[in-house]
């Protein structure tokens, strides 16, 4: 019996080097059972050299992995209760979507009846009932994904490893499946853990977020802390888009000249002439260009100093044509002093 309070999954100091590259350097992590993690970065960062230590695919140069308190660093990955789901599917497309969701269980030697009993429920699940006769060319590029995970799903593993899933997917559909993909976790209640670098993506869908960079983990922390409190200006840049002002500029601002950074959108674009809140930080600026995006207009604002600050506005009552006459205005800042997150590094 797995006690509740141990990690699906630890990283015990986990390195993995080849050669002279430490793909991953020193990595210490804990997974909770049950939580939709994501690991997000760059090309490079690490997260999938972490994902393949998991699955097995790959072994630690030095350090421990443990699955429920297992240590598996050195187990072959069909003795870990884990399933992986790929970018790219990897259904086989001479079989039945039924053949191919019952792949797994037909090579543990389950019976038919029962094979094909758990297949509907997988097909349920994943909303793709009635389609097991199909081949996977007749599918969708977001039905195959879902067919993937069902395939992935039906051995009942403690843990599914899913490898920048919706990669393949366009934008409108990898949008569907974020919400898709967090409801199946919620139902199954098993660890998803999810690799990607896509920052909307980890935003979305995650109970918690491990950032990498350079093969070392450089904050972890719930979707709102990684966005609201970044750690470093590498996570400040990566994680949405922040404005980070540091040296005089800063002191102009606060009074001190260590970095801080403000998300674009929690400041305020108003009239050079307008009052200044003493609770408020105020700052005046020249509007040196101006992007109109439909949803939203992005303002680039220089101040005093010549640092500019990105200002992202939905557009509620503007045209197109009233938030490009504001190139070249001349205009002031607010934003709420709570709203500045000091970064460190």
């Amino acid at each position: 019996m797995t006690n509740p309070s141990t990690p699906a999954i630890r990283f015990d100091q986990v390195s993995r080097h080849f050669g002279e590259v430490k793909a991953v350097d020193q990595v210490a992590l804990e997974i909770h059972d049950g939580e939709f993690f994501s690991m997000l970065g760059p090309s490079g960062s690490g997260k999938t050299t972490c994902l393949r230590m998991i699955a097995g695919f790959d072994k630690p140069t030095s350090g421990k992995i443990y699955l429920y308190g297992q240590d598996v660093s050195d187990l072959p990955p069909y003795e870990r209760n884990v399933n992986t789901v790929f970018q790219d599917y990897a259904l086989f497309p001479h079989m039945s979507i039924d053949d191919n969701v019952a792949y797994g269980l037909m090579i543990k030697g389950i019976p038919k009846a029962e094979r094909m009993k758990r297949v509907e429920e997988m097909l349920d699940l994943v909303r793709l009932p009635g389609f097991g006769y199909r081949r996977p060319s007749q599918l969708s590029g977001g039905q195959r994904q879902r067919v993937a995970l069902a395939r992935a799903l039906i051995n009942h593993p403690k843990v599914l490893l899913l490898d920048e899933p919706l990669g393949a997917l366009d934008l409108k559909l990898r949008q569907q499946m974020q919400v898709e993909l967090k409801s199946i976790q919620q139902r199954v209640g098993i660890t998803f853990i999810f690799v990607t670098h896509d920052q909307e993506e980890a935003l979305t869908m995650s109970d918690r977020i491990a950032v990498f960079n350079e093969g070392r983990i450089i904050q972890i922390g719930t979707p709102s802390e990684i966005y609201e409190k970044p750690a470093s200006p590498f996570v400040a840049g990566f994680v949405g888009t922040s404005n980070l002002v540091s040296g005089e500029a800063a002191k102009r601002i606060t009074g001190s000249e260590q970095m801080f950074s403000i998300r674009p959108e929690k400041i305020q674009l108003g009239p050079a002439n307008g009052a200044a809140d003493k609770n408020m930080i105020s700052v005046d600026g020249i509007v040196r260009d101006v992007v109109y995006l439909g949803l939203f207009t992005r303002y680039l604002v220089e101040i005093e100093g010549g640092t500019d600050l990105v200002v992202v506005e939905q557009n509620l009552k503007t045209t197109s044509m009233d938030v490009l006459s504001a190139r070249g205005q001349k205009v002031r800042l607010h934003w709420n002093k709570d709203h500045i997150s000091r970064v460190g590094g």
